[in-house]
């Protein structure tokens, strides 16, 4: 599924992290009724990038959480996050 709102999401996140690979899911419609679904949308990220190398899970996702900053609060309500490396995918690390 595409839209503006993941256009933009994978717009920030490639000029910020320069993923190798980037899947920007939109899952709003299944939190329809829920009181923050007002606020903005439910996404899911998985992002395959460099820039995560050395950092623990806590730090890959507060880099993700900088390049979208922007639309933090204004577009997205809730934000699920798998960072990884391109070494961890090859070697079958299971997701964060």
């Amino acid at each position: 599924m595409s839209g503006p709102r993941i256009e933009e999401i994978r717009a920030a996140l490639e000029a910020r992290l320069q993923p190798l690979e980037l899947e920007v899911l939109d899952e709003s419609a299944a939190h329809a009724g829920h009181a923050g679904a007002r606020e903005g949308g439910h996404y899911r990220v998985h992002i395959v990038s460099e820039h995560f190398r050395g950092h623990p899970p806590l730090a890959r996702h507060r880099l993700v959480y900088e390049a979208l900053a922007g639309l933090m609060g204004r577009g997205i309500h809730a934000l699920a996050i798998r960072a990884e490396t391109a070494d961890e995918i090859s070697r079958g690390k299971p997701p964060r």
